[in-house]
């Protein structure tokens, strides 16, 4: 039995702090324009530091980061994304598919920093608990820590942008990664060129931002 006991006393956030959490929200956008300006490594491992602080079930810590940066693995993915967008864009017809090609859905090729992020469903930490009954809750866990890591660069007027159109099995090939590891993101970091607090899809008249009224039940 663990004897060890940490006293401390939680912080009191202030008004203005709030205040900037919330802006903090509001920016936290999907970024697809990046400037091709590196980011240092030390910033990277110390968001990553700060993604990893992120709840997870049992306390498993499932997320598995792995940083590409091999030049012929990079254009394996762009040729991925390209292949998977020219099948996912088939799906649209008229003005919607018009609008569809005039959407840059990734930054893959300026953005400096490319991070993907798998899942290990079922590892020894944690002991299994909290996922006998719901053994997606590991996948989750992975999805908490990545929006830490997109709330924390951010803070940094770093941008994140997640590129979702992608075979994931052929990703897991190509970056040569344990076969009982599942791709959760791939994520593209950078200094975004085109700062905004409203999201791109939104901007271009995708999709609006569908009232929160309808979205909260009560029972």
């Amino acid at each position: 039995m663990c004897e060890a006991h940490i006293s401390l006393n939680a912080p009191e956030f202030s008004l203005e702090f709030r205040e900037e959490f919330a802006a903090l929200l509001r920016w936290r956008r999907d970024v697809r324009h990046f400037k091709t300006d590196a980011v240092d490594p030390s910033l990277l491992d110390d968001l990553l530091r700060q993604a990893m602080l992120a709840p997870s079930v049992g306390f498993c810590q499932p997320w598995r980061w792995v940083k590409v940066n091999d030049a012929g693995r990079r254009a394996a993915i762009v040729e991925n994304f390209t292949a998977a967008n020219l099948a996912a864009g088939a799906r649209y017809e008229g003005e919607k598919a018009e609008q569809y090609w005039r959407l840059k859905l990734a930054g893959l090729v300026e953005a400096p920093v490319h991070l993907a992020v798998f899942a290990d469903l079922d590892p020894a930490e944690g002991g299994g608990l909290g996922r006998q009954t719901m053994p997606e809750t590991s996948r989750w866990s992975v999805v908490m820590a990545i929006h830490g890591l997109w709330l924390a660069a951010q803070a940094v007027g770093l941008g994140l942008g997640w590129v979702s159109i992608l075979d994931a099995s052929a990703v897991q090939t190509t970056l040569d990664v344990p076969g009982d590891w599942t791709l959760i993101a791939y994520l593209c970091m950078g200094w975004p060129a085109e700062p905004s607090d409203l999201p791109l899809l939104e901007r271009e008249g995708w999709q609006e931002r569908v009232a929160g009224a309808g979205l909260i039940l009560e029972r």
